[in-house]
Order: structure tokens, then C-alpha cells, then sequence
């Protein structure tokens, strides 16, 4: 089993409604993103002076598969759903999305 971080960063579209935005990440996004089989988990977080070109929210999703592709293929298949449901947020501004595979146990204090 492979273990994969999934790092998306995003703004949204329009200062004066965060607050909307990031109740639709909590409540739609995350959650639709956890249908997934092998997304484990999501952790959200909010650069509070982001540079030019940063996303202002960041979201960590760790995935656990044998097949990242096939991982890939449905969260796509499920984010069409959504879209075709009328799910997606037009407050959401997708700024990078990276893949990265995990080479090492992690190491830290308990």
C-alpha cells in the first residue's frame, strides 16, 4: 500500500464571502473528497499573508492506495457528479494541485 499527500491550494474568488467559501470546503468539498475510497483524511489550513500567485487555503488529503490512477479516476468520476448536481462552488479558485508519494516513515515527537 502506497501513501500519497494530496496538497490543493485555493482562494477564493471573492474576499467578502470566506466565510461562505470555507463553509462550502468544510460541509461539500472535503467530504465529497472523503467518498473516495483511499483518501483518508483532510486537513485544512489558511495563509493568513500569501504571496502573488499562493493560494490563501491550503488542504492536505492523505490518500493510502494500491492504485493511485485508479484513486485519481474516481475522485474525478465523483467531481463530475458533483458539478452535474450543482455541488461546486463558484467562490473556488483551484491555485495548484500536487501529488507527492511518501519515501519515509514519518519522524517526530508524540
Amino acid at each position: 500500500m502506497e501513501r500519497w499527500l494530496l496538497i490543493v491550494e485555493t482562494n477564493c474568488s471573492d474576499p467578502r464571502k470566506e466565510k461562505e467559501f470555507n463553509r462550502w470546503y468544510d460541509t461539500v468539498q472535503v467530504p465529497h473528497m472523503l467518498e473516495t475510497p483511499g483518501i483518508m483524511r483532510a486537513t485544512r489550513y489558511e495563509n493568513s499573508n500569501p504571496a502573488e500567485g499562493e493560494g490563501r487555503f491550503l488542504t492536505l488529503y492523505d490518500i493510502e492506495t494500491e492504485d493511485l490512477g485508479q484513486t485519481m479516476a474516481i475522485e474525478w468520476d465523483n467531481r463530475i457528479k458533483l458539478e452535474k448536481q450543482g455541488r461546486v462552488s463558484a467562490l473556488s479558485v483551484l491555485v495548484s494541485a500536487r501529488l507527492y508519494r511518501q519515501i519515509s516513515d514519518t519522524v517526530g515527537k508524540r
